[in-house]
């Protein structure tokens, strides 16, 4: 699939998800390519429909697009409940267990989705897999000490790669912690990998996403069809 058909597929999927926005409703709006349709779909229907809603971003860069189209965003301290978060995932396997953090913003993804009533993910149809892994495992690590965390991480057979921008220095998320991600090859016991790394002192968070969503909206050539998670 060339870049060409895989974002005709990640626009279809934003659209049909912006559907789920309504009047009054406080939104969570995720970060990465896909959600890049979303935000423009919500856009439009801001300006040409008067969809009126509060937004919640997981990035600064997604505040910045849903702000330029005259979106209302608030910080997450400001609301006392998010209706709904929209965002994309970099995988997500039959289970729904998902790996998100390719874009470097896993801790406000997280934040965000844990104080939603509803979780969607929209993905085109590559990211949809047997069994998470493939993709490298993002973890977000403090500055100080990542030398230790990465060396314990070696010791573990995690494969760990500190992830550096184009100059070759390390990548900031907007906490300006490092990102670590993992080349794991197939995860077989997420839960597991999940408690070993939080309680590995110097992360913040990993990019596992557990049993967190209820639906996702997948890009197909047919059409965007979803799946929804019978155990949410």
């Amino acid at each position: 699939m060339d870049k060409a058909q895989q974002d005709a597929l990640k626009k279809a999927a934003g659209i049909e998800a912006a559907k789920l926005v309504e009047n009054g409703m406080i939104a969570g709006l995720g970060t990465g390519s896909t959600v890049k349709f979303l935000v423009d779909e919500l856009g439009r229907r801001v300006q040409e429909e008067g969809l009126k809603f509060t937004g919640v971003t997981t990035s600064r860069r997604t505040q910045e697009q849903a702000e330029g189209y005259g979106i209302k965003i608030v910080n997450i301290d400001d609301v006392d409940h998010i209706d709904i978060t929209i965002d994309g995932a970099d995988e997500v396997d039959k289970n729904f267990n998902g790996i998100k953090g390719g874009g470097a913003a896993l801790l406000w993804e997280k934040i965000v989705a844990i104080n939603s009533n509803k979780v969607v993910w929209i993905v085109d149809q590559s990211k949809v897999v047997d069994t998470i892994g493939k993709f490298p495992l993002p973890v977000e690590v403090i500055p100080f000490g990542n030398g230790q965390v990465i060396r314990k991480f070696e010791a573990k057979g995690y494969k760990p790669t500190l992830r550096l921008d184009a100059a070759g220095k390390p990548v900031l998320t907007d906490e300006n912690d490092y990102v670590v991600d993992l080349h794991l090859g197939r995860i077989d016991h997420p839960q597991e990998l999940a408690e070993d790394l939080i309680h590995t002192v110097g992360v913040v968070e990993h990019g596992l996403f557990l049993n967190m969503v209820d639906q996702v909206i997948v890009g197909d050539p047919a059409g965007p069809r979803t799946l929804i998670n019978p155990n949410k």
